[in-house]
């Protein structure tokens, strides 16, 4: 996908290529390196997703940057705006091919190699030719892809993974021949540890077979690890609808293509058909199935002012939308892009394992070289030297520490999309770890946030009607949720509302404007108290036993006199008190955080089971709050959904933004909520931290791996053959590891899953 965005100097564009070619993490080392030398330009290559991420200055020309790519060997191919990448089943299905080729002839082959190794008596006239005819289609056509990537790397002066198994099929091809043709051997002792030392005359044949199979069978997993941590994805990507029915001017109807709809156009959506994009019901009524990108299984029923999502279905009645948001614009595109950032990303330590890739194979060679060179200084043998080198140049390949991480963020990323969880990319896992606060805004979080009026108390002579017009008008600019609630139940008694003049709103304390000629105030008591205006007795009185009650009040003056106080009441989600029990559950300190009375705000706390409240906070003053929770020690995490959350989202070490919220808010978050149920907070802590510790695990794995493997097949333990079928269950190990974080589980559901997984 490619979209604009901002670099690191402020202008640029983000493109999104294709790459394909590459075998290991040395590979899309070596693309990032070269990309990165590019004045204006920032990539990042993610091996198993077979992707380059590039932030480029717009000066920089996409051909150029797939020039870069094809220089270094590999092909690549710049992904069109909106699209997803085609899954790579030709590749999978050629590997199938190939690995069952190798594997049906590695059998046979291997048999009598060892036969005709340590019993020479079988052999008959003509065996070598026997064996040539079954190791060459294995030797030659399924193993041509390493041969070719390794000849492509020699040509560019680099070296791969394939360099190494390249090297050595063919090294134990050319020895089994002149073995064969050229050494008439004798028989040797089969005892076991024979295999290691093998006897003068011994062929390789089986383990050129074997690696072959083995690699082949260790890339045809991992090409299916990466189509099935895709699904999630191109699932999401394919919920658009391709065509949508538009309303014309004159009353006629028009189905056009979804990209031709446009911002304010209105379109008709049946039963059974999905909304084209993101919009407004002007008419209509519907139960609307937002499963596929909430997690959400209850429908949701809409009616005209609602707003609905692009790529959720209709179930029943009728809807005309106009549309708000169009193509990259929609929710729908803005979380396929998450997904796939996330999947992008890279931990501190998987960059360190591509470093160290990129000279991993040169320095493997350098081994090789240097452990045949020892062994036959050190007991003259040139077959233990060989069988030595070779298990050195099989066993090295640093491909399970290029699949450590990206397996995991594709896996993970797709479940949590699934689970309607959207995550940012790597750093954003990082940060959950160490988070041990959660600071919880009240409206629109921990509540509904659409609030009602419920009760209207007036000073003698003041009517109630008057006093909703005034107010009415006032908070009907506003966009706040206890200004809505206002506005709409005034509309709903007086049906129309008159024109407010030079209106102005203060953030967290209410709004003033000119109505009819007077001077209306709307907002809380303490704004009232800030510009001298005394409250009656009984009007005061009233307000604190309605704000005792869990009520949030609003305070109505007009011309410069308290007339009326409203009571607003936010209907706590029924999902708050559990939600609430799983983070304490896993460890994590609540504090709810909120611009309303204080009385209001700790029933609601106590309603959930939040200890800690912080009450009548200005949105400005949510930061300091973030910042004095960080200046004792403690790791912040905040959740919120509106403009006047954005800040604190932004100061804190781990923001999560709930979807329905506003694209300030969104776009100021590392992690968004798109499902309304609030499990979805401890579930996107416990999925993040969960990833890490597979994340870790991998990358210990492979580390340990091939730290442990290296010596031992310098020292000649390790048979070559066993080295194969090593270093391919290495990345089979990786993949099937990461695969494992599929079976996430919500809160809702069965909590085995929460244990750690193994994590070497």
């Amino acid at each position: 996908m490619k979209s604009l965005t901002a670099d690191s100097t402020g202008v640029g564009r983000r493109v999104e290529l294709s790459v394909s070619g590459m075998t290991c993490a040395a590979c899309s080392a070596r693309i990032e390196r070269k990309l990165n030398k590019l004045d204006g330009v920032h990539a990042t290559v993610n091996y198993a997703a077979r992707r380059a991420s590039v932030t480029a200055a717009s000066s920089v020309d996409d051909a150029l940057l797939v020039e870069t790519v094809e220089k270094a060997g590999y092909q690549a191919a710049v992904l069109a705006p909106a699209s997803e990448a085609e899954p790579d089943d030709d590749r999978a299905r050629d590997l199938w091919r190939r690995m069952v080729v190798s594997i049906a002839l590695f059998v046979p082959i291997c048999d009598l190699s060892l036969l005709f190794m340590f019993l020479p008596q079988a052999r008959f006239t003509g065996w070598q030719w026997l064996l040539l005819v079954l190791a060459l289609p294995v030797v030659g056509w399924a193993a041509w892809p390493l041969h070719r990537a390794a000849l492509i790397n020699a040509r560019h002066r680099a070296s791969s993974m394939d360099t190494l198994v390249s090297l050595g099929i063919t090294a134990a091809t050319g020895w089994s021949l002149y073995a064969m043709f050229f050494q008439t051997g004798s028989a040797g002792d089969a005892v076991g540890w024979r295999l290691l030392l093998r006897p003068e005359g011994a062929i390789y044949l089986e383990v050129a077979a074997g690696v072959t199979a083995f690699v082949l069978a260790g890339r045809y997993v991992e090409a299916r690890a990466h189509r099935n941590a895709g699904d999630a994805l191109r699932e999401l990507a394919a919920l658009g609808a391709k065509a949508v029915t538009v309303l014309l001017d004159d009353g006629s109807q028009r189905q056009v293509p979804v990209d031709e709809l446009g911002v304010g156009q209105r379109f008709l959506v049946r039963a059974g058909e999905t909304i084209g994009t993101d919009g407004r019901v002007v008419d209509g009524q519907a139960a609307v199935d937002c499963s596929a990108m909430t997690g959400e299984s209850v429908p949701v029923e809409v009616i005209a002012n609602d707003e609905v999502v692009g790529g959720t279905v209709v179930l029943n009645g009728w809807l005309v939308v106009e549309a708000t948001r169009v193509g990259q614009d929609t929710q729908l595109a803005a979380m396929v892009r998450m997904v796939e950032e996330a999947q992008s990303g890279k931990a501190a330590v998987q960059r360190l394992a591509d470093r160290i890739s990129a000279y991993f194979v040169p320095a493997v060679l350098v081994a090789a070289a240097g452990t045949l060179l020892g062994w036959l200084l050190a007991v003259g043998s040139p077959q233990e030297a060989f069988t030595a080198a070779l298990a050195v140049l099989v066993i090295a390949c640093p491909c399970a520490l290029g699949l450590a991480t990206p397996t995991a963020l594709m896996v993970a990323s797709g479940r949590a999309a699934q689970l309607g969880i959207f995550i940012k990319g790597y750093r954003s896992l990082e940060s959950t770890q160490d988070i041990d606060t959660v600071v919880l805004d009240k409206t629109g979080t921990v509540t509904d946030g659409r609030m009602t009026v419920v009760e209207v108390s007036c000073v003698p002579d003041v009517d109630v009607r008057r006093v909703l017009r005034l107010a009415g008008a006032v908070e009907d600019v506003s966009e706040h949720a206890v200004a809505a609630a206002i506005s709409s139940h005034a509309r709903a008694e007086l049906e129309t509302l008159p024109q407010v003049e030079r209106f102005a709103g203060m953030p967290g304390l209410g709004a003033t404007g000119i109505v009819e000629g007077h001077d209306v105030l709307v907002g809380r008591a303490k704004l009232f108290h800030e510009r001298g205006l005394v409250l009656p007795e009984d009007l005061d009185r009233t307000r604190r036993k309605w704000e005792q009650q869990g009520n949030t009040t609003v305070v109505v003056g007009c011309d410069g006199s308290a007339v009326a106080v409203i009571a607003v009441a936010d209907r706590v989600k029924p999902s708050a008190a559990a939600a609430v029990a799983e983070l304490h559950r896993i460890g994590l300190r609540t504090v709810m955080l909120t611009g309303d009375n204080d009385a209001t705000a700790r029933k609601v706390a106590e309603e959930v089971g939040i200890g800690e409240v912080i009450a009548e906070v200005l949105p400005d003053e949510k930061v300091e709050v973030v910042r004095r929770l960080q200046s004792e020690g403690r790791a912040v995490a905040v959740v919120g959904d509106g403009v006047n959350d954005a800040p604190a989202l932004a100061c804190a070490d781990l923001g999560l933004a709930i979807g329905s919220g506003t694209h300030v808010a969104i776009n100021a978050a590392d992690i968004v909520l798109v499902r309304e149920d609030l499990t979805a907070v401890p579930d996107s802590i416990r999925l993040a931290r969960r990833t890490l510790r597979t994340i870790r695990g991998n990358l210990v794995w492979a580390f340990g791996y091939n730290v442990a493997a290296l010596p031992l097949a310098a020292l000649g333990l390790l048979n070559p053959l066993i080295a194969a079928a090593a270093m391919a269950l290495s990345s089979v190990l990786v993949v099937s590891n990461s695969q494992r974080l599929r079976r996430f589980s919500g809160s809702t559901a069965h909590r085995d899953g929460d244990t750690a997984l193994p994590e070497a």
